[in-house]
């Protein structure tokens, strides 16, 4: 009888011990299931994984609407990839995230639409951060279309003026512009500013601006170069590497200088502060650890460099 307790009470000893262990192995499985589903943890490698919200983290895909059209700050290259400024600050925001940056194709004026209606995540495509698209606003009309979008400020640029190399036209200002034709990409602050200059032109009865507006800058490159327009109106990035790399450099010249620099915003829905936060949050850390400073050096356009990221810091 005694023997027999004593036999019993090892048995369970024994099935006790098994089932700690199993448990313990359990748990320790269960860790690492967690750690391989694909939402990296706050000590991984992606510092800043817990800060996006929990839906993102799970598809790992942040989707970015973009006119992939405008280099050197979106635009493919001879084999089809999506290069430029923009991929390349969202490439290093990915890595503090966690996620990977996916851009799709739109033209620019549907961009915030697009938003709007969930078809993206974030809009990052050279938007420049302006209280009427905070607000939802028509710069043309004045009226609201839109309850509007929250900005993380990532870069700054002004709006250039453009021509054919050797045949300016005697554009050298703004106020040159009246009585000439120019080309825009639509639905821009270039566009905007060229349809305030005309009211200028008007006005001092000048002779009206003629603008023509593209569903993309390329497409009012090629309308200027052959001759159909007598000047551009572009971001000043875009309009330096133009006038850099089109034709070899022959095409194109900058005249005058760059005029209202603003901040060139990454746009997200109102609304949805976490996400907001935490592209603020990597955008600081990428400039802190000095890859943002590798990126506007490697296109050449460290003059536009900020220094940190501002939530809806435009005028």
């Amino acid at each position: 009888m005694t023997r027999y307790m004593a036999t019993r009470r090892a048995v369970v000893a024994t099935v006790a011990a098994t089932g700690l262990l199993f448990l313990l192995a359990s748990c320790g499985n269960q860790t690492k299931d967690e750690a391989d589903d694909g939402v990296p943890s706050a000590t991984s490698a992606a510092p800043l994984a817990d800060k996006l919200p929990r839906a993102i983290r799970d598809k790992g895909v942040i989707k970015v609407g973009s006119d992939i059209a405008y280099p050197p700050v979106e635009f493919k290259d001879s084999s089809g990839k999506v290069v430029g400024i923009d991929p390349d600050i969202a490439d290093a925001l990915g890595k503090q995230l966690g996620v990977k940056f996916e851009f799709e194709n739109g033209t620019f004026d549907t961009l915030i639409t697009g938003l709007r209606a969930k078809r993206y995540d974030l809009a990052m495509s050279a938007m420049t951060d302006t209280k009427d698209r905070r607000n939802g606003v028509d710069p043309e009309t004045g009226k609201k279309v839109g309850e509007g979008v929250d900005f993380v400020d990532y870069f700054t640029a002004g709006v250039s003026i453009y021509t054919r190399k050797g045949d300016d036209q005697g554009i050298r200002t703004w106020a040159d512009l009246c009585g000439k034709k120019i080309v825009v990409q639509r639905g821009t602050v270039s566009e905007d500013l060229a349809e305030l200059e005309n009211t200028k032109c008007l006005k001092a009865k000048k002779g009206k601006i003629a603008i023509e507006a593209f569903d993309n800058d390329q497409q009012a490159q090629t309308r200027l170069r052959s001759g159909g327009a007598d000047a551009g109106v572009s971001d000043f990035p875009v309009a330096a590497y133009a006038a850099k790399t089109s034709g070899g450099g022959n095409d194109f010249r900058i005249v005058g200088d760059q005029v209202e620099a603003a901040p060139y915003g990454i746009a997200v829905a109102k609304g949805n502060t976490q996400l907001r936060e935490a592209i603020q949050a990597a955008l600081d850390a990428v400039i802190k650890n000095g890859e943002y400073k590798k990126i506007v050096a490697k296109w050449r356009v460290e003059a536009g460099a900020v220094t940190e990221a501002k939530i809806n810091g435009g005028t």
